[in-house]
């Protein structure tokens, strides 16, 4: 069978989802010796991937993502190598593409969650491309053959959004994480400060769109520094407009011991991971809860708002709070903080439960999946 897997987020470019298609590929590169793929990647992306199966083929496909050429000249592209199966690893599927194909939902997100906070467009051309962005997704999700979700939350939300969707089409494969505590002969006590960290903290990293919730976290500090709890929340991620918006927040509000790190190396990250009182995951809709799994697999507590796929990914190994909840986020804060035999507990039970999810098993059931379509 001619696969073909559409890679232009492959690795760091990508953030989550290219770490998705990375781990795919290099899986199903040692598990599948019979099946012929062509790895379709862009400019930036071309030289990281070198192939480690000579049934594995690299293939320039320099369109960007959500553009015209995607949607025009793409579809060409793939015609040429008259595939029997393409998987697009995410919803970005062209409309012009006739063959047979399935689609990775990581989650609807945007549908959840339409509102122009979340973008830095005008409104006009927001909810143009909230538009286009439907019309995309609905067309993937209907002419698919098959739909993967990286959660049975996810497989919900598909279900719940699109009603002539049969359960059966859409399959469940979870991802997985790494372990990926690094050797570091630096000393932590001379990391910390580097970054402005001077005091027993909480550890945010990644984004901070409206959905992951962080206008109420930092007002949850705000209430524990009258409970007397010397504590800081640090923020690692690149400066960008959202960030920006909550430093503003921060300052109006005259809210202190918050740090805001900005990008931090791997190496370094990995020791503010294991100095953290614990890793906070405020976020009220995910597709899957990757970070946290990530933080469990380093030995860090995990503090997790309270929805389901939070309870599916992480199991009782996370310290829950409802996320809406201002209070209740300032209490869970306490109590990590206070207790040093919870947060024992809670990175025990977090390494066990991270264990369990692997990048290997996911690819051998994509595999199948890929196998079922072509025996169809």
């Amino acid at each position: 069978m001619r696969i073909g897997i559409d890679a232009r987020f492959y690795g760091p470019i990508g953030k989550g989802l290219g770490r998705y298609t990375q781990k795919l590929i290099e899986n199903l590169e040692k598990i599948d010796e019979g099946n012929q793929y062509f790895v379709f990647l862009k400019k930036e992306n071309f030289a990281e991937y070198v192939p480690q199966n000579k049934n594995f083929q690299k293939v320039l496909a320099d369109f960007r993502w959500y553009g015209f050429a995607e949607q025009l000249k793409f579809p060409r592209l793939l015609k040429k190598y008259q595939l029997d199966l393409m998987h697009f690893p995410h919803f970005n599927v062209p409309i012009f593409y006739f063959g047979r194909f399935i689609v990775t939902i990581h989650d609807l997100i945007l549908l959840n969650y339409p509102t122009i906070r979340s973008s830095t467009l005008s409104p006009a051309l927001y909810w143009l491309k909230f538009t286009a962005y439907k019309l995309v997704i609905s067309s993937a999700v209907h002419r698919s053959n098959r739909i993967i979700a990286v959660s049975r939350f996810t497989k919900k939300d598909i279900l719940k959004n699109y009603l002539r969707i049969p359960e059966e089409k859409v399959v469940v494969t979870y991802e997985a994480c790494d372990d990926y505590c690094l050797f570091n002969f630096r000393k932590d006590d001379d990391i910390l400060p580097r970054y402005g960290i001077s005091k027993p903290f909480f550890l945010y990293v990644g984004n901070v769109y409206p959905h992951k919730n962080p206008e109420r976290l930092v007002l949850a500090m705000k209430k524990i520094e009258k409970e007397n709890v010397d504590a800081e929340l640090v923020f690692v991620g690149s400066e960008d407009y959202f960030y920006k918006r909550l430093e503003t927040l921060v300052t109006e509000n005259g809210i202190k011991n918050i740090v805001f790190a900005g990008f931090v190396p791997d190496y370094d990250l990995d020791a503010l991971f294991r100095n953290a009182l614990a890793y906070v995951r405020p976020s009220l809709h995910e597709g899957f809860e990757l970070p946290g799994l990530e933080a469990m697999s380093r030995g860090t507590p995990v503090l997790a708002a309270d929805y389901p796929c939070s309870r599916e990914i992480l199991g009782d190994s996370a310290y829950y709070f409802d996320g809406k909840d201002v209070e209740d986020i300032a209490k869970a804060l306490q109590d990590i903080y206070s207790s040093e035999a919870l947060r024992q507990d809670l990175a025990k039970k977090g390494y066990a439960q991270a264990k369990k999810y692997s990048w290997k098993k996911m690819s051998r059931q994509t595999l199948e999946l890929y196998e079922k379509i072509k025996s169809r």
